[in-house]
Parts: structure tokens; C-alpha cells; sequence
């Protein structure tokens, strides 16, 4: 029984390496610039077979790899949810959480907004169809019928406020801004909810 639990932390181990080396190679060499071979050098592995164990093909680690980022980000806004009242302030936390990963997990925003998954992943879903970025549809119509957002569609104000955001970290992110993107997190804040707010 020990040795079965053991065996199953071990593959879950090796699948995670495998997700971290991919995420960092997708992110900083591109999809299609990164070989299996590339994956298993960074991941420590003897050879592309111990891949092969977890996952049938490249893009299938690019799947996973999306599906876990999405997932993560899911679970982040309902916990912002939870603790703030006001959707302006459930949107104040989204932008201080997407900073943050900016700076802190930049390959984890690369591949969310710099890589264009469509190519490696025709199937997926686009952005804004995604459960995270629908959260925060709905995030703004209930800032709209809270009387906080002006009345607008909540997908015109989605597009304008993540404009303003979305613009500001894929800048931070390609290396545009010489400082660290936490700087231009509350001009960008403001920037961006003015574009919404009800004045």
C-alpha cells in the first residue's frame, strides 16, 4: 500500500517537471520552437519514453498546461469573490492577482496572453469564452446593475477595461517597460476604471 502511494507521488512528480520545464520553454522559446527532446532535458529526464508515460503527444502537455492555468485562475477570482463585496473591489483583486503573477510567475502569463494558442490548440475555446474571463463578465454586469459601471454591455466593458489591463501586462511581459510591472499596476488601475466607472 506504502510503496503504491509512493509510486503515485513519484509519476505525479515527474508529470509536474514535465508541465514546469513545458511551461518555461512555451513561454520563453514558443510552441513550435520546443522539441519533446527540449522538454525532457529540462525536466531531468533520461528520455522522451518517460514523456511518453504521461502524456501522448506535445500538445497534449500544451492542453493540460492550459486547462491547469485556467483552472487555477478560476478558483483565484472565486476566492476574490468570497472576500470582497463590491465588484469594483472583486476587480481591484483580479488586477492585483494578474500583476503579481506578472511579475512573480511571468511564464504563466506568457502562455495565457502572449502565446497564441489557437495555432497548437485549434480546439480551444477563445479567451473570453474561458470559465476565468466569464467570471469577470459577470463581475462587471453586477458592477453595471450595482450601479457602479456605468450601463453598458458587460462585454463592452470587459473589452475596455481588460484593454487597458491586458495591454499594460503583455507590455510588462515583452520586456517594453524598463521597470518591474507592480510600477504601472495602479496607473494602469485607474486607467483602466475609468473607462467603466459610473462618473
Amino acid at each position: 500500500m506504502d510503496q503504491e502511494i509512493e509510486e503515485i507521488q513519484t509519476q505525479s512528480e515527474v508529470q509536474d517537471e514535465i508541465l514546469v520545464a513545458a511551461l518555461k520553454l512555451f513561454s520563453e522559446k514558443g510552441y513550435f520552437n520546443t522539441s519533446l527532446i527540449d522538454i525532457k532535458e529540462a525536466a531531468g529526464l533520461k528520455d522522451t519514453g518517460a514523456i511518453y508515460q504521461h502524456f501522448k503527444t506535445k500538445q497534449t502537455i500544451a492542453a493540460q498546461l492550459q486547462a491547469n492555468i485556467l483552472e487555477s485562475l478560476s478558483v483565484s477570482i472565486d476566492d476574490i469573490r468570497r472576500t470582497n463585496e463590491k465588484p469594483s473591489e472583486q476587480l481591484r483583486g483580479i488586477v492585483d492577482l494578474l500583476f503579481k503573477l506578472t511579475d512573480e510567475a511571468p511564464d504563466v502569463l506568457r502562455f495565457l496572453l502572449i502565446l497564441n494558442v489557437k495555432e497548437f490548440l485549434p480546439e480551444a475555446r477563445p479567451q473570453h469564452e474561458t470559465a476565468p474571463f466569464k467570471k469577470i463578465i459577470n463581475i462587471i454586469d453586477a458592477g453595471i446593475k450595482a450601479g457602479e459601471i456605468r450601463n453598458i454591455s458587460p462585454q463592452l466593458g470587459y473589452a475596455e477595461f481588460f484593454g487597458i489591463i491586458d495591454n499594460t501586462l503583455r507590455l510588462a511581459l515583452t520586456g517594453f517597460f524598463d521597470k518591474k510591472a507592480d510600477f504601472y499596476q495602479s496607473q494602469a488601475w485607474l486607467a483602466a476604471w475609468n473607462t467603466i466607472a459610473k462618473k
